[in-house]
């Protein structure tokens, strides 16, 4: 009686966590949450500051943004925004404001999803009194993946 007993539990159990990883499966499928990114943050106008990107979804309704950059001035923060277009053909008008890269590091929460800032750029200023000179800038890939030359995004787990 026990062995048919602890049997039947184990069937039951090893049937749950099936059930349950299908069901994980399909969550991931549908609308789970979406993976970091990283985006290469490549120099503009001669500045030598490049690096990274990292965007890490926070909730469906947030994004993480933290940037890494190295060549640029020691203790001058420099603003930074998500701005819509791409690096070549940057709308000027910043879509959302991050922290001030300081030191070559930044990090944000944004207010929106991480799928709805792909196809942006991220673009770092010389300084709050030059805003006219970029001198780092990155695209927000649309997906999929692949690094594009001017500054594209990659997939990481």
């Amino acid at each position: 009686m026990k062995r048919q007993w602890l049997t039947a539990v184990l069937v039951a159990a090893t049937a749950s966590g099936v059930a349950f990883a299908q069901e994980a499966k399909k969550e991931g499928k549908k609308g789970g949450m979406a993976k970091s990114v990283n985006v290469r943050m490549h120099a503009q106008n001669k500045s030598g500051e490049s690096g990274t990107a990292k965007l890490t979804p926070q909730g469906a309704d947030k994004t993480r943004v933290e940037i890494s950059l190295k060549g640029g001035p020691k203790g001058t923060p420099q603003p930074a925004h998500i701005h819509e277009g791409s690096c070549a053909k940057l709308d000027p008008k910043p879509k959302y404001g991050l922290e001030n890269v300081v030191d070559g590091k930044s990090s944000t929460v944004v207010p929106q999803g991480i799928d709805s800032v792909r196809g942006m750029a991220i673009n770092v200023h010389k300084s709050a009194d030059d805003l006219k000179t970029y001198v780092a800038c990155g695209d927000i890939g649309k997906g999929g993946g692949a690094m594009k030359k001017g500054g594209g995004m990659e997939k990481k787990s």
